[in-house]
């Protein structure tokens, strides 16, 4: 069969498989199987499957991705994040939207132990929400500032999408996780001065609360040595060269891990945290590795029948302008977010721009963390925003129509830090070109 013919066939495959409900590892692995079988023959398909599984996962790079989520989960049970709030509540509560503010602070702090954006979000906006409704704010914007804050967890580091991406393209880890510093700060500003300007109108219900004194602010800040301690030993480590990416993940887990022994409040249930801990650590790797399965098979199809290299040779060889193609690329996640996972999105489209933008001679990890930065708006825009429904399950009484009209104001505000971005690669670039022992 034609080598395109066999890709259309194959990737709308994809998209039949997952209505009719299938996962998405599942549809990738079949839709793959099956264009092999058009151009090769089933023989070739079983040979070739024989040790793919064990080729795809046996990386030692591979062994973050337990070992961040491990951190983060021991992070959140240790209480990280409701000591994180509470500071941030007394250095800009007394601001109209303060805490809504203060909720994004939280969530960029707490983002610095997790790597999530799910567990960002559901830790800070247990506690955070229904602060925020004690004080009267508008639901739209309590909850949409929850589920936008939360997206930092791809972002800043230590992000497990940014070592996703890292493991698919064989890019520097520790690069792309120097590389989130920056851009997750900025997002962070861009959040707090958008929430600034929405409640500066007085149409949104957010009133400040009594100014605390430079006294109480700034001895509030020893609640905070955690998240400085892990980013120190994280990002700290990486960045001077001192340990690698994975050896990294294992003293931050570590430090994490000591981190909650050594509260108090953990100790009545210690075991069933640790084992709930070590229960998220596991599903979510298993989940992460069998997308990259089911994504590895579909993207040796697509290099079987060359489809990624005609596309990179085709528009080198164009009169296009290259900027414009990398927009275009970027455009193209933003209606795939609506209905696939950030997982999902990277291992379909990468095998077929990651060439095409190398070729053109632009920096890898700067469209990385471009990607990652439109995966992060498909988290909250419908109908498959994964956060706005993950603050739909904290917040029962806010109508899942009021979280994403909420969330819509922060798909804007992603949207003008992406462009920054994209117009000043920079603000990239610079960390990890920095960075010792690289």
């Amino acid at each position: 069969m034609d080598p395109i013919v066999a890709t259309l066939v194959a990737t709308c495959l994809i998209f039949v498989f997952m209505l009719l409900g299938t996962p998405v590892f599942a549809a990738l692995g079949l839709a793959g199987i099956i264009g092999i079988v058009m151009v090769e023959d089933i023989f070739f398909v079983l040979n070739r499957l024989r040790s793919f599984s064990y080729a795809q996962s046996a990386s030692y790079l591979l062994t973050v991705i337990p070992l961040f989520i491990l951190m983060g989960a021991f992070a959140h049970h240790a209480g990280i994040g409701t000591r994180l709030f509470d500071v941030a509540r007394k250095w800009v509560g007394h601001h109209r939207g303060g805490l809504a503010m203060a909720s994004v602070l939280t969530c960029a702090g707490f983002a610095a132990t997790s790597g999530s954006s799910v567990a960002t979000a559901a830790t800070v906006g247990s506690v955070a929400i229904p602060e925020m409704k004690k004080n009267g704010y508008d639901d739209r914007l309590s909850a949409g500032a929850i589920a936008a804050g939360g997206v930092l967890g791809v972002l800043i580091p230590p992000s497990v999408l940014l070592i996703f991406y890292a493991a698919l393209t064989e890019v520097s880890a520790g690069a792309m996780l120097v590389a989130g510093v920056l851009p997750g700060l900025l997002s962070t500003l861009v959040f707090i001065a958008g929430i600034w300007a929405i409640t500066a109108s007085g149409r949104v219900e957010a009133p400040a609360l009594p100014r605390q004194g430079w006294g109480v602010r700034l001895s509030s800040l020893k609640d905070g040595w955690q998240v400085l301690v892990l980013f120190l030993i994280v990002l700290g480590g990486i960045y001077l060269g001192v340990v690698t990416a994975t050896e990294a993940a294992a003293v931050g887990a570590f430090a994490a891990l000591i981190m909650l022994l050594c509260t108090r409040a953990a100790r009545g249930n210690l075991k069933g945290r640790l084992y709930e801990s070590c229960r998220n650590a596991i599903t979510t790797t298993v989940m992460v590795l069998f997308t990259m399965l089911g994504a590895g098979i579909f993207s040796f199809f697509l290099s079987l029948v060359q489809i990624p290299q005609q596309i990179a040779e085709a528009i080198v060889a164009s009169d296009v302008s290259p900027l414009l193609v990398v927009g275009l690329f970027l455009l193209a996640y933003f209606p795939l977010g609506m209905f696939l996972d950030a997982f999902s999105m990277l291992v379909i489209t990468l095998p077929i721009m990651f060439p095409t933008v190398v070729s053109l001679g632009f920096d890898p990890i700067w469209f990385g963390i471009l990607a990652v930065k439109m995966c992060e708006i498909g988290l909250i825009t419908p109908p498959v925003g994964l956060n706005v429904f993950v603050i739909a399950g904290i917040d029962r009484t806010t109508p899942l129509t009021r979280i994403f009209h909420g969330a819509w104001w922060f798909v804007i505000m992603e949207v003008v830090a992406t462009v920054i971005l994209f117009a000043f690669p920079v603000i990239v670039t610079i960390l990890p070109e920095t960075m010792l022992g690289k």
